[in-house]
């Protein structure tokens, strides 16, 4: 069974955070390296260009977060503490996340994205030109770069697409190079 198949199973196919029923996609949770029902949720067009995009958040629309924040699902959990901190700014936000519970688990994985942290301290990603990365972003390698701990080599000219960000070292990004996930420093690589 597919991935998408079984969140579909799981939601009743539908959002798993605003319940609607179509454009419906797998957005898996970062830092996650494998797209799994473990590590993903089920989210229509609307909340997935939001997530992915700050710029086009409406915070009226993520109001569905009083229902999605006490679901079953740990991932759908996670995703609604990593945008109810997003929004707190907003001021309601703040209310759903002081009565909200993740446990230590599922509030570590929820912090690894960094939403909790304050804008002003947050570590920019920033490629070999100066551009800021964000996760999700495609990058291509400017030089050849062995890989530690393989005989594999990564090619100067080698796209990565969907990278994540480290979210302690603002120097390592994540990737995926043929089959394996490896880390990459920032000033070897280029904002596609």
């Amino acid at each position: 069974m597919s991935v998408q198949t079984a969140l579909e199973e799981r939601s009743n196919s539908t959002c798993e955070m605003c319940k609607a029923t179509d454009n419906l996609s797998v957005y898996k949770l970062p830092p996650a390296l494998n797209e799994t029902v473990d590590e993903a949720v089920l989210v229509c067009g609307t909340c997935l260009e939001q997530i992915e995009d700050e710029e086009k958040m409406d915070s009226n629309h993520w109001r569905c977060l009083n229902d999605s924040m006490w679901s079953e699902h740990k991932p759908v959990q996670i995703l609604s503490w990593r945008m109810l901190q997003r929004l707190k700014s907003e001021g309601w936000p703040q209310d759903l996340l002081d009565m909200m519970y993740l446990d230590d688990e599922a509030l570590a994985f929820a912090r690894a994205s960094g939403e909790h942290l304050d804008k002003a301290n947050a570590i920019v990603h920033r490629d070999v030109n100066g551009v800021i990365l964000e996760a999700g972003d495609s990058v291509v390698l400017i030089k050849d770069l062995k890989v530690k701990g393989s005989s594999m080599v990564a090619k100067q000219g080698t796209a990565v697409r969907r990278i994540s960000l480290d979210h302690e070292n603002a120097e390592y990004i994540e990737g995926r190079v043929g089959s394996q996930q490896i880390v990459i420093i920032t000033k070897y690589v280029k904002k596609l």
